[in-house]
């Protein structure tokens, strides 16, 4: 377990080497955190990367090739130490392939790379997924970056917004009290964009968003300014906070994956929205952190 450091001279980001998980991005010359300080009192994590899973797996297993293995939600590699292979002065990238262990639960060879970028004042998020062997892999990949709410003292977080690219409504798919993907679809209405954060909007989890129907998410402050932005390609993704807390922190969660439908009784092939890269081949995806102030 380390710590490594880039900067550009605007944003500086601070990267543990256990999970390759983003602990901290701040101005250069201020020093303003933007990343939740993963007190274990409401979530002990920043920025955890879910992999090879993302979400929960009914009965907390899933099949493949006529066998039955077990896997906790959004996978492993969030406390597995990744190795560093590149370090420049704006730039990162770590390493992590399978072992023994992660066999017992995922029998797939692969090799994850996970970077970070900056450039000027947006941190780049970067997942490259190789498959080195002769079978076909299988698998979910996202971020669960948590970023802090309020971000300015003497404020509360059911006085800041969350800011959509989309104008009037969001369509969401539900977690049921199982953690999976109930039948249920809610729908929030926005006005221009803008739906209010409110203790009751996590009080069933996280709310997701099916089928690419959203590409960038901000955050605002109680003056409608937007300070933290992030912008994605992916086919899901979902807002969290720990439902009953108040946690001073929202998670923004880009996904190339999602946790099982409550009556789901297929394979690990057939997970919604997984991926699948061929021999030698590699799958590439990512997502954006901009700071707007």
């Amino acid at each position: 377990m380390a710590i490594f450091e880039i900067s550009n001279g605007r944003l500086t980001a601070s990267v543990d080497s256990r999970g390759a998980e983003l602990k901290s991005l701040r101005k250069s010359e201020s020093g303003k955190e933007y990343m939740w300080c993963a007190d274990a009192r409401y979530w002990g994590r920043t920025s955890p990367t879910l992999f090879p899973l993302v979400g929960g797996l009914k009965n907390g297993e899933y099949r493949l090739d006529n066998k039955t293995y077990k896997m906790e939600k959004h996978g492993f590699v969030r406390d597995v130490e990744f190795k560093l292979v590149s370090h420049e002065s704006t730039e990162l990238w770590f390493t992590f392939e399978e072992n023994e262990e992660t066999k017992k639960q995922f029998p797939f060879s692969f090799q994850l790379k996970i970077g970070y970028r900056l450039e000027d004042m947006t941190l780049k998020v970067l997942w490259r997924v190789e498959n080195p062997s002769s079978e076909v892999l299988y698998f979910s990949i996202g971020g669960h970056p948590a970023f802090n709410c309020p971000i300015n003292r003497g404020e509360k977080r059911e006085e800041y917004f969350l800011k959509f690219d989309k104008e009037d409504e969001i369509n969401c798919t539900t977690i049921g009290e199982d953690g999976l993907v109930s039948g249920e679809k809610q729908s929030y209405k926005l006005q221009d964009g803008l739906l209010p954060i409110s203790e009751e909007l996590f009080e069933r989890d996280a709310i997701i968003m099916e089928d690419y129907q959203i590409h960038r998410i901000a955050l605002l402050t109680p003056d409608k300014k937007p300070y933290i932005t992030t912008k994605f390609d992916l086919p899901v993704v979902a807002v969290w906070a720990p439902a009953g807390k108040n946690a001073p922190f929202v998670c923004i969660e880009p996904w190339n994956g999602i946790c099982d439908h409550t009556d789901f009784a297929g394979t690990l092939e057939e997970r919604k929205w997984g991926n699948e890269v061929q021999q030698g081949k590699s799958f590439a995806s990512g997502y954006d952190i901009t700071v707007e102030e």
